[in-house]
């Protein structure tokens, strides 16, 4: 559904992200994680071509994002972070305004609007200014003016940032509903989200993707021992006794994390010595002992750790699908870091992309909020971020 391949935007001052490699599959949905300034926005704005890369390529369901970019988008829904709503607008006469910019015919268009609304939740809201609107409400439309359309890809940047908890819930079961018929890609910093939503993590730092993979795996293949947690019933001095009588255990402590455990029950996390799985021998141990082991599960990293871990720059192996290309040639490294932010020439693989001629935005975004990569929207490049006023706009509106 979408490939990006070996992508990268240099501003004339500064890389805002290299060699940008990674693909996904109709119906994933995947989480797009990084610490501010990583890149994310800017690689979802190339994606969705707000800007255009000054290398590489990206395809949307096989079609050139450079070479046919109003085909390209209209397979595409993006909802930045800040909804790029006109708030003196009602409801239903704003999805009417964004259904003509993205050519729904307009014998379809009514039952699209009534679609959208009645997935979304905004029954009844058709006739009310956007502006009275609550925040949750306001970020409901923004997803309707993405889904409009029927894209086949979702790009969806903080979707529920500065939401209260019970906004959280409902946008992330909506995000959740249209993952059955979209492939979603969703920016975060909410780790629990990407952990309720998404099949599959890419993590980018410092303009690389680090990891890509799916948060059990990539946990799996982080771990540096072999621990479990076990809760166990009998008396704790007994069991913490008997543990430790087993064969290659090295460490065990009491485990607190969680809500206690019932009267009578202990809760302690075991560490392996020398890395080895001791699961069936802690099972035999506590058995010949009479002591029933109650739940028994391997130990992994936490989302949030592998986020800090990675992001920290510390050493990890590559988990997931196929590691992306290694860095360009020693040539480009130099034109990247001569600042050279304009057309280059093609090495040979015709993936190179001209910055001049950046595609007009389908869609006018008004109150629209800066970037969290460091000012990468500095570079002369058409953005999301203030309304549209271009001629096809003023045409059409």
């Amino acid at each position: 559904m979408l490939e990006v391949s070996r992508v990268s935007k240099v501003y004339e001052n500064q890389r805002g992200v290299y060699d940008i490699d990674f693909s996904m599959s109709r119906g994933e949905i995947v989480g797009f994680l990084g610490p501010n300034g990583a890149g994310k926005t800017t690689t979802m704005r190339m994606i969705t071509g707000y800007l255009n890369p000054t290398r590489g390529r990206i395809l949307v369901d096989g079609m050139s994002m450079a070479d046919h970019p109003r085909k390209a988008r209209r397979k595409i829904g993006y909802l930045p972070e800040t909804p790029p709503l006109y708030p003196e607008m009602t409801v239903g006469a704003y999805l009417k305004f964004v259904a003509d910019l993205r050519d729904v015919p307009v014998r379809e268009q009514k039952r699209r609007i009534g679609e959208v609304i009645e997935k979304l939740g905004l029954k009844g809201r058709e006739r009310q200014i956007i502006r009275s609107l609550s925040k949750g409400y306001k970020q409901r439309v923004g997803l309707a003016q993405a889904i409009i359309h029927k894209p086949d890809l979702l790009v969806l940047d903080e979707p529920t940032s500065g939401l209260d908890p019970k906004q959280i819930i409902e946008i992330r079961e909506l995000i959740r509903e249209l993952g059955n018929n979209h492939t979603v890609l969703l920016s975060t910093h909410i780790l629990p989200e990407v952990q309720a939503i998404c099949n599959r993590v890419l993590i980018i730092n410092q303009g690389r993707i680090v990891m890509d993979g799916q948060p059990d795996q990539i946990a799996q293949s982080m771990a540096d021992r072999f621990e479990v947690v076990l809760e166990v019933r009998g008396d704790k001095a007994d069991v913490l006794r008997t543990i430790r009588e087993t064969s290659n255990v090295f460490r065990v402590q009491e485990e607190k994390d969680g809500a206690p455990p019932e009267p009578g029950v202990v809760r302690v996390r075991v560490t392996a010595r020398g890395n080895r799985d001791i699961r069936e021998a802690l099972f035999f141990r506590l058995a010949q002992q009479g002591m029933p082991i109650l739940e028994m599960r391997r130990a992994s990293l936490t989302l949030e750790e592998i986020f800090l871990k990675l992001t920290a720059g510390e050493p990890v192996p590559w988990v997931g699908r196929a590691k992306p290309a290694q860095a360009a040639s020693a040539q480009e490294r130099k034109t990247e870091a001569a600042g050279d932010a304009g057309p280059e020439t093609s090495n040979g693989g015709g993936s190179d992309v001209p910055e001049a001629d950046v595609p007009e935005a389908d869609v006018p975004e008004a109150d629209v909020s800066g970037t969290d990569d460091g000012g990468a929207d500095s570079g002369g490049d058409v953005s999301p971020d203030g309304r549209d006023d271009s001629s096809e706009v003023k045409d059409r509106a």
